[in-house]
């Protein structure tokens, strides 16, 4: 397996499952590799939900504060785990004009998802984030974190988002990823930590976890509180 130079992770994890116990032993994982920013103005900026409990456990290994970047991607009418699309905290949209034409998608069901995801990141923004603006981002590293990265297209809608709200320094903080995603994603950021790559036709970002779950609003709320 090879990775670009501005990609690390952890040799001994490359093409297992099963390695993690839950997403905070996930994060404390993760955090190993991103022990260079120990000492730097840094940031982690958890994606939720399954971001968060990753997110606070590498701002808590790493002594960073922990906010949050809120993307959610636009899920199938038929299937809510697929998505064709995502929209970021700012009011981004980037929707997958290819899977959009092959899966023969309608106008108006594609209006009815942009809508539908539009509501639901407005109101996760207002749950977490508040009144608060976006912490500083120029100059400083932005360690975007999130519980697995399978076709990335969703962190490469927060990277942009990231980056149209000053961020000059992003680093990709996962800790699964498919090498195709890992790759692709090290040619538009500063840096991608994946500790567990995989490669292969089938991939999916639970199989890296002994324990996965859903993660609900209120359970993020909590999350994300204590990181404070």
């Amino acid at each position: 397996m090879r990775l670009p130079p501005n990609a690390v992770d952890d040799p001994r994890l490359r093409e297992r499952r099963h390695v993690f116990g839950d997403r905070v032993d996930a994060g404390a994982a993760l955090a190993r590799l991103l022990e260079r920013h120990r000492d730097r103005d840094a940031v982690v900026l958890a994606i939720p939900a399954g971001g968060a409990a990753v997110g606070r456990a590498v701002a808590a290994a790493l002594g960073l504060p922990l906010d949050v970047a809120v993307v959610s991607k636009i899920t199938l009418p038929w299937d809510t785990e697929a998505g064709y699309g995502a929209v970021a905290f700012d009011g981004t949209v980037r929707l997958n004009r290819p899977l959009i034409d092959r899966l023969g998608l309608r106008d108006d069901q594609i209006a009815e998802g942009l809508a539908r995801t539009r509501a639901r990141v407005e109101g996760r923004v207002r749950a977490l984030r508040g009144d608060r603006p976006m912490p500083r981002l120029a100059g400083r590293p932005c360690l975007v974190v999130d519980d697995g990265l399978a076709s990335g297209f969703t962190m490469r809608v927060a990277v942009a988002a990231l980056r149209a709200a000053g961020a000059t320094e992003i680093v990709v903080a996962v800790p699964t990823g498919h090498l195709d995603s890992v790759v692709q994603l090290a040619g538009e950021v500063a840096e991608v930590a994946c500790s567990n790559v995989r490669s292969g036709l089938r991939f999916a970002v639970a199989e890296a976890y002994e324990q996965w779950r859903d993660v609900d609003d209120a359970e993020l709320v909590d999350l994300l509180r204590a990181g404070d």
